[in-house]
């Protein structure tokens, strides 16, 4: 996809022309996405801190990114791929074909996006009926931080 890599930052605008039906977890919230036929969708990626201090700043002057509907800042270049919990790769090349080779084979798996995994489904079905976006669904399925403050090795 055009968001997928290592660089800096990327952008990219997706007319959004067809719609196709609303996932069972989000019948709650949405009958339908025919509304978002004609729109625009504009999405960035900034990888690594000093990216995400360019985007912001380009923000805060009214530039193209404040006009993004979703922006994922990535603290590794590649997001978790190319992580601190990953092999260290030799090289930019060898990082490069690690990412494409998971890819390719996250590309042939029956079951891609979590909304479609049925064991998902149950789950919201008969645990966290109150949907994806509920407080216990974010209480038990994202974690918090709290601040540390600055340690000295």
């Amino acid at each position: 996809t055009p968001l997928r890599g290592f660089e800096g930052i990327r952008y990219v605008e997706f007319p959004i022309t067809e719609v196709g039906p609303v996932p069972v977890i989000y019948k709650k919230y949405f009958s339908n996405w025919e509304w978002l036929k004609g729109v625009t969708l504009k999405v960035a990626v900034a990888h690594g801190t000093a990216n995400a201090k360019k985007v912001m700043e380009d923000i805060k002057a009214g530039g193209k990114f404040s006009e993004c509907h979703f922006i994922e800042f990535m603290g590794c270049p590649g997001g978790c791929l190319g992580g601190g919990g990953q092999p260290i790769p030799t090289n930019a090349e060898i990082r490069a074909k690690r990412a494409e080779a998971i890819y390719a084979e996250e590309a042939g798996l029956p079951i891609r996006k979590s909304h479609e995994n049925p064991h998902i489904s149950y789950i919201y079905e008969n645990f966290l009926t109150d949907g994806p976006c509920s407080h216990l669904s974010h209480k038990l399925l994202h974690t918090s931080y709290v601040k540390r403050g600055k340690y000295i090795a």
